[in-house]
């Protein structure tokens, strides 16, 4: 009876020790994951979302991680390497999310809205880029953001093995793909508003020459102004249907680049 309790502990220590190696890469995953991990959630809510998918997570990547879990020096290894691979995964989510907030930017520079109405958010973001990316985190969460959360983080087991440092190089063009595509669609979303303001200005400048005694600064930003938000207004919906098309690329395969 004691040799079959002293087993029990045994594995019961193994079984906690995978748990916890577990959470160290699902906790680095929320800390920086879109909706999830917004500064704006209280910690505790997101302590309890992290300990949620570290559940769902735990019976499907346990077998992967007993051998490193039962090493001598398993636990202080794994603190280092889950810890990596977990931001390096949940900051691939995050920076297509600052793809929005990148746009936001550029549309509010284009139209004069870069001051007016500031940031609502933690962080400080002109209300263009504000509404754009609480839009497409609320988009993604409509469509199932967590199911596919919960898919990546079981599948990142795979491609950053538990236990193993991943190459810098590797890092390094898996990064740069991550943020040449987000650069990529900020621009393609901006890309109405950063002419319309080009040909709008153009002309502006050709009345200017036209008539010089006209204020055309006293015409010109009214009206760049409201033309920004009818454009917003008339391509929001096609815009964070681009983006969300995207987001759902990425989260089929966030391991390939763009």
């Amino acid at each position: 009876m004691t040799v079959e309790l002293g087993d029990l502990i045994g594995l019961s220590q193994a079984g906690f020790a995978v748990a916890f190696l577990v959470f160290l890469r699902v906790g680095a995953v929320m800390a920086v994951l879109p909706a999830f991990g917004e500064r704006s959630i209280p910690e505790r809510v997101r302590l309890v979302l992290a300990i949620c998918f570290t559940v769902i997570v735990f019976p499907a990547v346990a077998p992967q991680l007993q051998t490193l879990a039962l090493m001598p020096s398993g636990l202080a290894k794994g603190v280092m390497t889950e810890v990596i691979s977990g931001l390096l995964l949940g900051l691939a989510l995050r920076i297509f999310v600052m793809a929005l907030q990148i746009a936001g930017t550029m549309v509010a520079q284009s139209t004069s809205l870069s001051q007016i109405f500031g940031g609502g958010s933690v962080e400080a973001q002109p209300a263009i880029g504000h509404l754009l990316s609480v839009s497409g985190l609320a988009l993604a969460v409509m469509l199932g953001l967590h199911v596919r959360v919960a898919e990546v983080l079981i599948l990142s087991y795979d491609y950053f093995p538990p236990g193993l440092f991943v190459a810098p190089q590797d890092v390094m063009v898996w990064g740069v793909g991550h943020v040449s595509k987000a650069f990529s669609i900020s621009f393609t979303l901006a890309a109405p508003f950063v002419v319309g303001s080009l040909i709008y200005n153009v002309a502006l400048g050709v009345i200017n020459r036209a008539m010089p005694q006209l204020m055309v600064a006293f015409v010109g930003a009214p009206a760049i102004t409201l033309g920004g938000l009818l454009l917003l207004f008339a391509t929001a919906p096609i815009l964070l249907e681009t983006w969300r098309s995207g987001f759902a690329q990425l989260l089929i395969d966030p391991f390939g680049g763009p």
